[in-house]
């Protein structure tokens, strides 16, 4: 992707749809509506799924907790998704086998039975089927897993993904297809002609240069932020989305060995806790606290720490320690206002999609494993308002960029597929820091080919050393802003003001909140 080129056409050209945000949900728009061979423009004011879309619990899941809350529909189309996008991205999405531990005797049969009606309803999408552990069993899969009182356990499989590199990917699948998009654009006003939206005020923050984009219909695809843009159009409009965070912990691998997660069923506030291994690390999540504010930059509470905590004692054998947590971050859900309740867990992940009366088409709610249903349908709804060319979805079975089956030798590359051979082969294989993977020639393929803009680009998303290792991407900072400047043409000033924003962006990931330069 070649941002220049982009910004280019996003000045110059008219489009069918202007889409604003580049999460999940408008980056999958992006493709439906670019495979369906619609002119497609799409503004993210920051980076591709800087956002919500980055700091998930890295899991393509149909939602263990609808089944319990009977939302039956919800799974099955989040079932049915997680085997298409299995399909679609083999090199981002795994199958990971999930073990709940029981420690009372009714805890086996009961789990047990609501664990086959999820495995009946993936049909023949299901990833494996589930069954009860002995309690050797269960210590032979999770050898950290506190043994006293336990009884067994159950055994079932969900998926697992790299949420910021499939966003990456999905962006790079939208420019396969000719769409054209750009990050660091905002959209700072709609433009109406008769009273009808038909395009966006966007500004180029490189350059801080402003510029019109026309469109037959804009999608507020800007997840926990969609009510600021419908205001824009409608300043009287209501709040439609509350605000749900959700914060994770990053262990060292031996907290939790083996390739098996743990899932325990219910926690204190009503979420489902997992222990995920992921990149060699092992991710600990999830909370539920309603928050009065949104930011784009969330940070964990200290009650919300002390949860995790708290709970990762009760079910691991070895207490985690402040010192043991490599990261700590946060994200906020979009979820759609039900009534007057603030019970956040209880909240549904269905999404929804809105037509103003001037016909800012908006789309909120939803999770990551649904986004390409939720492309399907606000695509659809556009395409009708907007008057296109009835063209039915054709990303059912639209493999993702870079999606192959074959095995990638470099643990660094996997991520990339079919990508991973083109940056082999430009040799910069030298490592930027001990504790992380990442490459000199991995930052140079960000730059040229994936629109990574800043040292945070690289080391938040293209590259998930913020979230691996804190600490240590603050360290490899120098050497990416170096690398990045030669790239982009940026001077020594610039380069510094890089280093000194991550350092100051990534001193929140650690647990304390701060770190020395």
């Amino acid at each position: 992707m070649n941002r220049p080129d982009h910004i280019a056409a996003l000045e110059s050209e008219s489009f069918d749809l202007c889409i604003v945000g580049g999460g999940a949900t408008g980056l999958g728009a992006a493709v439906d509506a670019a495979a369906r061979g619609y002119r497609v423009a799409l503004v993210e004011q920051t980076d591709f799924a800087k956002g919500t879309s980055s700091r998930s619990t890295k899991l393509v899941h149909g939602g263990v907790r609808y089944l319990k809350q009977g939302n039956v529909s919800l799974v099955l189309d989040a079932l049915r998704e997680r085997g298409r996008l299995a399909r679609n991205a083999p090199h981002l999405v795994k199958d990971l086998p999930f073990v709940i531990p029981t420690y009372h005797w009714w805890e086996g049969p009961f789990y047990g039975i609501g664990m086959k009606v999820y495995d009946a309803l993936a049909g023949k999408l299901g990833f494996g089927a589930s069954h009860h552990l002995s309690k050797e069993e269960t210590l032979a899969r999770i050898p950290t897993i506190e043994p006293d009182g336990l009884t067994g356990g159950v055994i079932y499989h969900d998926g697992q993904f790299d949420d910021a590199r499939l966003a990456i990917h999905l962006a790079m699948t939208a420019d396969d297809l000719g769409a054209k998009l750009a990050n660091h654009v905002r959209c700072v006003s709609l433009v109406k002609e008769s009273g009808k939206v038909r395009g966006i005020e966007a500004v180029d923050l490189e350059r801080g240069r402003s510029f019109r984009i026309a469109a037959r219909a804009v999608i507020n695809a800007t997840g926990v932020f969609v009510d600021e843009l419908r205001r824009r159009d409608e300043p009287s409009a209501g709040e439609i989305v509350a605000v749900s965070q959700g914060v994770h912990l990053v262990l060292p691998k031996d907290f939790l060995p083996g390739d098996s997660a743990i899932m325990i069923p219910k926690t204190a506030d009503g979420r489902v806790l997992f222990a995920v291994p992921w990149h060699d690390r092992v991710v600990l999540g999830t909370t539920d606290t309603p928050l009065p504010e949104k930011s784009m930059e969330p940070r964990a509470l200290p009650e919300e720490i002390d949860f995790l905590m708290t709970h990762a004692a009760r079910y691991l054998s070895r207490d985690p320690r402040q010192e043991d947590v490599l990261s700590v971050f946060a994200g906020l859900r979009p979820l759609v206002k039900a009534g007057g309740g603030q019970d956040t867990a209880s909240l549904s992940r269905d999404h929804t999609i809105l037509i103003s009366e001037s016909g800012l088409i908006t789309i909120t709610g939803g999770k990551w494993t649904t986004y390409r249903k939720m492309a399907e349908d606000v695509i659809d709804r556009a395409a009708d308002f907007a008057g296109l060319e009835e063209v039915p979805c054709r990303t059912a079975g639209l493999p993702v960029h870079g999606a192959t089956t074959e095995e990638i030798a470099e643990s660094n590359l996997r991520p990339y597929g079919s990508d991973a051979a083109r940056i082999h082969d430009m040799g910069d294989t030298a490592r930027l820091h001990p504790s992380l993977e990442l490459t000199a020639g991995e930052v140079r393929w960000h730059a040229r080919e994936e629109m990574a803009r800043t040292a945070e680009d690289v080391l938040a998303r293209r590259s998930r050393s913020l979230l691996l290792d804190a600490r240590g991407s603050m360290d490899a900072a120098p050497a990416v802003a170096a690398i990045l400047a030669e790239e982009l043409g940026r001077d020594g000033e610039w380069q510094s003001r890089q280093v000194e924003d991550f350092r100051r962006l990534a001193s929140g990931y650690l647990l304390g909140g701060a770190a020395s330069s």
